[in-house]
């Protein structure tokens, strides 16, 4: 009799425990983790000349980023995804070339946050590639991983997603942007630049720009870091350290009073140099810093603007 008792009481026990982790909720899946570091490995190869401005390895990544917002569904901004400019810089033109997708907003469509990451860098100098993974390899295929998750979590407000050329030769593609747009720019209620998110040995992530908006500031403040990153306000001007208010694509949103949030890490010992590779990214922290992003995002694309 006592063996039958302790039988039932086991198979009880395992029936409530099995229904509980039955409906124990599972993190959603934001995007595809390989498929993100896939992406920075291959932007960041040697097959792609260092993405300078102008150059074969640019016209690659263009056509890259061209393939990956079709298969992502994201929709060209005007009549297809292609911004041309032209600009000088140190007495030689350079033709850029910005590269715009649209996802419609459900909710407020004619309100748009623009999410942005510069493509090009520094190319090949001395024989040798600056191919650029965290600068901004990183920064540009986060920006895959937002289209991924829009398919599943279409946003409130209509999301522009911005791939800039000519950031490393002096913010051009972003200013051509913001003073030739095809929609007003009264109607940008919030820019969210990355730029150099995917290595940090202290694990911060800084979110610049929250002096300029208490909106964002309130957001950042309240935003809870996962133990596996530290989300830190910090760099504007205002505590000592460097100022990066101005030192990235951002820039050109804030002197039209657009509010910013600008995402990146501290300078490492390969910034700018032809050892910003692949292999010498934190994938963990990366995976974890466009986590926050894509989280930061969700509260901001909340907000009432």
């Amino acid at each position: 009799m006592n063996k039958i008792l302790l039988l039932l009481v086991f198979c009880l026990t395992f029936q409530v425990t099995d229904s509980f982790a039955q409906t124990e909720p599972k993190e959603c899946s934001l995007f595809d983790k390989k498929k993100l570091l896939k992406h920075v490995k291959s932007l960041s190869s040697d097959a792609f000349e260092g993405r300078r401005t102008g150059t074969k390895g640019a016209l690659k990544a263009r056509k890259y980023i061209i393939n990956q917002f079709h298969s992502l569904k994201v929709l060209p901004l005007g009549k297809n995804y292609e911004q041309s400019f032209s600009f000088i810089n140190k007495r030689k033109q350079y033709n850029g070339i910005n590269l715009l997708g649209l996802i419609k907003g459900k909710e407020s469509p004619k309100k748009y946050i623009v999410i942005s990451a510069h493509y090009d860098h520094e190319g090949v100098k001395y024989g040798k590639i600056y191919n650029g993974a965290d600068d901004n390899a990183s920064g540009l295929s986060a920006l895959f991983s937002f289209a991924e998750y829009y398919k599943k979590n279409p946003p409130k407000h209509s999301v522009i997603l911005a791939a800039f050329d000519g950031e490393e030769l002096g913010l051009k593609g972003s200013k051509y942007f913001v003073d030739n747009t095809v929609i007003s720019t009264k109607h940008i209620v919030v820019n969210l630049n990355m730029d150099m998110i995917s290595r940090s040995a202290k694990n911060e992530l800084f979110a610049v720009g929250t002096p300029h908006n208490k909106r964002l500031e309130y957001i950042v403040k309240h935003f809870e870091s996962s133990n596996k990153i530290k989300l830190k306000i910090g760099h504007d001007g205002y505590d000592g350290l460097d100022n990066w208010t101005y030192s990235s694509d951002h820039a050109n949103f804030h002197k039209k009073g657009i509010p910013f949030l600008y995402f990146g890490v501290e300078d490492h010992k390969d910034y700018h140099e032809p050892t910003d590779d692949y292999e010498n990214i934190h994938p963990e922290f990366y995976i974890e810093a466009v986590k926050t992003i894509i989280s930061v995002f969700e509260k901001i694309d909340c907000s009432k603007f």
